[in-house]
């Protein structure tokens, strides 16, 4: 890919970051499937991509898909407990599949998909981690050999804007989540004070201890009290 062509490329994709960034409200899902399909388009040796969960419990994820072969994949890779992607999220930032039909890692793996779907090259990225979670940044070819190093360096430069991309957009969902959970704690404050004729102090107080006798949440523990005390009314 010429310098020019490639400059160009990764100013589009910056502009997605940043378009992403500046929308007042992210849907999380949308904005997560709008990213791949675009890092697709400027990967044009793969003709799928998508974004792997998975969990130290060895729950295994679909974020993101442009297409159904990810998440079969992905579901390959769930069943059986290994695979590149799990590879690449856990143990590699990076891990490439030349030939399916000739891979000696994985072997389950990579025999189940030669025999269920036309993929046969991958290239995965450590996308982000987090507390006991880590996702990786895949594209799948139908051709063996589809992935070479210039392809690896273009990969690596998509897979850290869609670390970037997906950290902003996470950040926005957990800042959102932090508001709602403020304003049922608000309510649920209220309805307290007005049940009990108790002050705001002892009404957060309350709430509190129902948090830490029940060992729940105290955002559950205020849904529950505005949940119920709506149904009584």
């Amino acid at each position: 890919m010429a310098l020019a062509d490639r400059d160009d490329m990764m100013r589009e994709v910056a502009d997605l970051v940043r378009t992403l960034d500046q929308r007042p409200h992210v849907d999380a899902d949308a904005a997560l499937d709008e990213l791949i399909t675009s890092l697709l388009g400027h990967m044009p040796c793969a003709q799928h991509a998508g974004v792997t969960l998975a969990t130290s419990e060895a729950e295994v994820q679909t974020l993101s898909a442009t297409g159904r072969y990810p998440a079969a994949l992905d579901d390959i890779q769930r069943r059986l407990r290994e695979g590149p992607c799990l590879a690449a999220a856990w143990k590699q930032h990076l891990v490439r599949v030349d030939d399916i039909c000739r891979e000696e890692r994985w072997p389950s793996y990579c025999r189940e998909v030669a025999e269920t779907t036309p993929i046969r090259s991958v290239l995965a990225f450590e996308l982000f981690t987090g507390r006991g979670s880590t996702g990786a940044l895949n594209f799948y070819a139908e051709s063996a050999s589809a992935f070479d190093d210039d392809a690896v360096e273009l990969g690596l430069t998509l897979a850290t804007h869609a670390a970037l991309a997906w950290h902003m957009v996470r950040r926005d969902e957990q800042f959102r989540s932090a508001l709602a959970s403020r304003d049922v704690i608000g309510q649920a404050k209220g309805m307290l004070m007005e049940r009990f004729d108790i002050d705001a102090v002892r009404a957060f107080e309350l709430l509190k201890r129902l948090s830490q006798t029940t060992n729940t949440p105290l955002a559950d523990v205020a849904q529950q009290v505005v949940s119920r005390q709506g149904a009584g009314q």
